[in-house]
């Protein structure tokens, strides 16, 4: 039985105040690029740029990442997928929904690095669960919700599952 423990206006607020980090963090938008890894993440890291577009008056490019064939229980070589934003030389900030072992951020910075040479990648994710296997941790995080490992949280964004919610399982 999934439980709702952020509903769509606490999300809102939580993307909020991560925007606002981010521009903090980077002293404005120069440079910017935000770079979603597939699926949610894209959607987040587009809810992020809106609102930055908003703020300060400028678009930031949002590029897709696909990390599927470059995660470490795949096992096959990686396929590089191209970005569709230039990297080279951005602050890029890598959004995910989840941030749980860091295996698919480790997965996502592989793949980043195949497509470019960034000058700085921060990362931003809605949840910080906990469990880490690799040194890995976010810059921006919209809420911090410990888990057991038998738990789940399961992201919700109105693109994909038709409202916006964070639950837990």
């Amino acid at each position: 039985m999934a439980k709702e423990i952020v509903d769509a206006m606490a999300m809102q607020r939580a993307l909020t105040r991560i925007t606002y980090e981010i521009i903090e963090k980077n002293k404005g938008i120069n440079n910017l690029v935000i770079v979603g890894i597939k699926t949610r993440g894209v959607y987040i890291g587009q809810h992020i740029a809106d609102r930055l577009q908003q703020l300060e008056s400028a678009e930031i490019p949002v590029g897709q990442l696909d990390i599927s064939s470059y995660r470490d229980d795949h096992s096959d070589a990686p396929v590089k997928q191209d970005l569709d934003v230039n990297i080279d030389g951005k602050r890029v900030i890598l959004v995910d929904d989840v941030l749980y072992t860091g295996r698919t951020i480790r997965a996502a910075l592989d793949a980043l690095m195949d497509n470019g040479r960034p000058a700085v990648v921060n990362l931003a994710v809605l949840v910080d669960r906990g469990h880490r296997e690799l040194p890995i941790r976010a810059d921006f995080v919209g809420k911090n919700i410990p888990t057991s490992a038998s738990e789940r949280i399961q992201v919700n964004v109105e693109e994909v599952d038709g409202y916006d919610s964070v639950e837990i399982e």
